[in-house]
């Protein structure tokens, strides 16, 4: 381990009266990948801005090694689009070592970072570049500075899937140290070497964890196990010490002044892990259902679109046939401008085919959840926002007051008359999730719903997908979301081509891209044995309990042939997806219903399984 690139001694930060982080420490060694994640609101960017220069912490302090060359990578970018690639770049080098280069070195530099960052045309126009090219510019304009340290906020938010690849691929190869803010699980784990959480409700503000992103979930599944346990311990002592207290007042007068002091510690510990206790939060998403029993809402048979411009003609997909039924998750696939979004449009009524047929349930309710997203008049109120008429909305036909509504998505009372500009942009996406929720659905077509929300709102708004008797249509860039949700991916190449897939590995290994990954990647099924926080305590116990047990002989030899067990029944999982592949199958909403089905009972028994597994083992 080197020495330390950065130390942070007791920092400190709020904004008006709320407090953001209270005196943290940690340090940040050279040659760490380190992944800063937390809830919105948590401090991340302006944790981040401390670390860069830009922002002063109210208290507390920041040391750096000597000579350190730090550069920051903001969320947002804004470059004049007359200028060329090159200016930019150069500009940007200019303006740490001076503005003067004589030697033309400076411009060298530039030249060959732009060129090493897959620009071959050094005069291109900001004005003609995509959002994932930007971003490599805005990349590019940092590395020329050669940081021994690189802050990043959110550098995947608005990148396709392969613009993602393309950023994971090469941050996991660089040779300099980085922190990064970022919501995408699979990109966490495929480039972290540590992770940092910053949330109230660890003791010292913050977790940090050594190790992939699946150690981080790992770890903090045992630091909210103790905390229940350490609350559950606090009670118990708390209230023999009550009970002590409140004897007659005759024992009251031999009572130990030193004991009464510590019942008075007691109770201020108690109220502490209480309040953190508290703090873990996360967004109560639930979608409406309209429980319509049509077994087929929407049938696209031979679907075509074209497109021209520029006078140039070009196939976006072809004689495509598909169907949308109720439990169906489908899950969209392709580079940016494959047609995505315009499939999305015709599903839902908003755009015709240019050839072929798309016959939809009568009355069929759709709700629509648009990556640019309605725009939030940010004059009004949050109240007004989520309720703009009276006081009270009405849930699955039932009234709820907008307190007790704002509280679902984990909004204060004390910011219901806040106006909507002074909010984050994941606490603005709350509120149209929010909107979408009042809705009842048949259809739910989803383009790019994880833009801006943080990991414990995306874990919430999986499970509410995943509950949702619906169809569901998914379009986003985050792996894991796209992975654990579908039921199948539909692969668009923006060419003509469009192919089902049993997942998201089986649509990469098809491709000849990282096929490695698979093995590497985070069970998605595997977060859904942790224990739920207010049964942890009670879990623990029984854990123990079971300990005590020694083996019996036929339990020694079912712990032995476990492994085989485990792997027969995830290979049937593995099979029972292929066959979806099947367009015979693919298009039969009875067969694909049936399959389903049956996919779902196999997940089910692995779970049960690794459930037999970790009892045996523990036991052992």
């Amino acid at each position: 381990m080197g020495a330390p690139l950065v130390t942070c001694q007791s920092l400190t930060k709020s904004y008006s009266a709320r407090p953001l982080f209270k005196e943290i420490s940690f340090s940040i060694e050279d040659d760490e990948k380190v992944a800063l994640i937390g809830p919105n609101g948590s401090g991340k960017s302006t944790l981040l801005k401390i670390l860069a220069g830009l922002v002063e912490p109210d208290d507390g302090s920041v040391v750096k090694r000597r000579d350190l060359k730090v550069a920051y990578l903001p969320q947002y970018h804004s470059f004049d689009k007359t200028l060329g690639v090159h200016d930019v770049v150069l500009a940007s080098l200019k303006a740490v070592e001076g503005d003067h280069d004589e030697t033309g070195i400076m411009s060298a530099r530039a030249a060959a970072t732009l060129t090493r960052m897959g620009f071959n045309d050094l005069d291109l126009s900001v004005g003609t570049l995509s959002g994932g090219w930007i971003k490599r510019l805005a990349l590019c304009a940092e590395l020329v500075k050669e940081p021994d340290f690189l802050l990043l906020d959110e550098p995947t938010n608005h990148l396709d899937l392969s613009g993602v690849l393309w950023l994971e691929e090469f941050l996991r190869n660089a040779s300099f140290s980085f922190m990064l803010v970022s919501h995408d699980r699979s990109f966490l784990e495929n480039i972290a070497s540590r992770v940092i959480e910053l949330n109230s409700f660890y003791k010292n503000g913050f977790l940090s964890v050594k190790g992939q992103y699946h150690d981080y979930v790992l770890a903090k599944e045992e630091y909210e196990s103790a905390q229940a346990n350490e609350q559950k311990a606090l009670a118990s002592k708390m209230r023999r010490e009550v009970a002590w207290l409140m004897r007659g007042a005759r024992a009251r007068q031999t009572k130990s002044s030193s004991r009464i002091k510590e019942a008075g510690k007691l109770a201020d510990e108690l109220e502490e892990v209480k309040f953190r206790n508290s703090q873990k939060l996360a967004a109560a998403l639930d979608f409406t259902s309209s429980n319509r029993r049509t077994k087929e809402l929407v049938v696209g048979k031979g679907i075509s679109k074209t497109y021209t411009e520029n006078g140039v003609s070009r196939t976006l997909f072809k004689d495509l046939d598909i169907i949308l039924a109720p439990g169906l998750k489908l899950g969209l696939a392709g580079t940016n401008g494959s047609g995505k979004t315009t499939l999305l449009k015709m599903l839902a009524g908003k755009l015709a085919p240019d050839t072929g047929t798309i016959k939809r349930a009568e009355g069929l309710k759709v709700v629509w959840f648009d990556q640019m997203r309605e725009a939030l008049d940010q004059t009004i109120t949050l109240k007004q926002a989520l309720c703009p008429i009276g006081d009270t909305v009405t849930f699955k036909g039932r009234p709820m007051h907008v307190a007790s509504w704002s509280k679902r998505f984990l909004f204060r009372p004390d910011q219901l008359p806040m106006q909507v500009s002074y909010l984050s942009g994941g606490e603005q996406s709350r509120i149209f999730i929010a909107r979408l929720m009042l809705q009842e659905a048949d259809l739910l077509i989803l383009d790019e719903p994880t833009n801006d929300l943080d990991i414990p709102s995306l874990e919430v708004l999986e499970q509410s997908l995943d509950d949702f008797e619906g169809a569901v249509v998914l379009v986003t860039h985050d792996r894991f979301m796209l992975d654990s949700i579908s039921t199948h991916i539909l692969a668009l190449d923006g060419s003509g081509g469009a192919e089902y897939y049993a997942d998201y590995w089986q649509w990469q290994d098809n491709l000849g891209k990282k096929s490695n990954k698979k093995e590497n990647r985070p069970r998605p099924s595997r977060p859904e044995l942790a224990v739920e926080p207010e049964q942890s305590a009670v879990a623990t116990v029984v854990k123990e309990e079971i300990k005590t047990k020694p083996l019996s002989n036929n339990e020694k030899r079912e712990l032995a042939g476990m492994e085989s067990k485990i792997a027969a029944a995830e290979e049937k999982v593995i099979e029972l997806k292929k066959s979806m592949e099947d367009k015979s199958i693919a298009h039969n909403h009875v067969k694909l219903a049936e399959i389903m089905q049956q996919v779902n009972h196999a997940k089910d028994e692995v779970d049960k399984l690794y459930m037999r597994f970790d009892e045996l083992e523990q036991r052992k």
